[in-house]
């Protein structure tokens, strides 16, 4: 939601663009969550993990590559069309964020005319576990905490570089994956956490907690824009208001109830789909 009316350009959510960042670390927990489970069991397969993130993701991004090609030919001119077909090649083999980081910037106005510009969040979240799940082999011998230890060590070297690239190489800090992991670890860290042990907390410490994770993510979503430096130290505000909720939402607390309405599931359950479709339709609406 926060993304589509950052997109529309809507005031009130001009910080909206954290949408992307939240995405990430639910991302990182819900697959590090799955990987982890399966570890356990001694059922994990690379090739399985792939053939699910394949059916999941293709289909449908597939489908908008091929419905945007008709409206490109009419609506663009040469220039635009050249254009628009370089960002369908590099969203083809999930490398779009590289692309873009060579382009123009993400705020400036160029940018609303680019119809594949939201791929470039799935080239990072791709990029990501397509070394995730080979990085976990490499270290399953060893005991999980010394995992943790090495990924708080990666960890804490992207934050540091995306704090020290929001000044210095913005456009590059804002799309590649290595200013972006540390965003994914911080969902890692909570699957690891929550695989051990069950959360603690009372229901009323849950509470609060879950009413000041969701208040740093409105926060965020209402104060930040195109001037707050991104991703940087700010980044923390969105993304450990995200860890906040995935460890405090429990069954009793107010934001469980909310988060489990049915429309409000509904809507988790096509958000995949309205991130891809709603890019497009405002640039060839335009």
């Amino acid at each position: 939601i926060p993304v589509i009316f950052f997109h529309a350009g809507f005031e009130l959510f001009r910080g909206g663009f954290v949408g992307v960042d939240i995405f990430f670390v639910i991302s990182g927990y819900l697959i590090a969550s799955i990987i982890l489970s399966e570890f356990d069991e001694n059922s994990f397969s690379i090739l399985r993990f792939y053939e699910r993130r394949a059916r999941r993701i293709l289909p449908g991004l597939f489908f908008v590559f091929f419905a945007c090609i008709p409206f490109a030919l009419v609506l663009f001119t040469s220039d635009e069309l050249l254009d628009f077909s370089n960002s369908l090649i590099s969203a083809v083999f999930f490398s779009s964020n590289i692309f873009f980081s060579l382009d123009s910037g993400y705020f400036s106005s160029p940018a609303e005319w680019k119809p594949l510009l939201h791929t470039w969040s799935l080239a990072v979240e791709e990029q990501f576990y397509i070394i995730w799940p080979f990085f976990l082999l490499l270290l399953s011998n060893l005991r999980w905490k010394w995992t943790v230890y090495f990924l708080t060590i990666i960890f804490f070297i992207s934050l540091s570089l995306a704090h020290w690239g929001a000044s210095n190489y913005p456009n590059y800090n804002f799309y590649l994956l290595p200013t972006r992991a540390w965003e994914l670890l911080l969902g890692v860290f909570i699957a690891f956490y929550l695989r051990d042990q069950k959360n603690p907390c009372s229901i009323s410490l849950n509470q609060f907690l879950s009413i000041v994770g969701f208040s740093m993510i409105i926060y965020s979503i209402t104060t930040f824009d195109e001037s707050t430096p991104f991703p940087s130290l700010y980044t923390l505000i969105p993304t450990l208001g995200t860890l906040i909720l995935i460890f405090s939402v429990v069954q009793g607390t107010y934001l469980h109830r909310i988060l489990s309405f049915s429309p409000i599931v509904t809507l988790g359950l096509i958000s995949y789909s309205t991130y891809l479709w709603h890019q497009p339709i405002l640039v060839f609406a335009r």
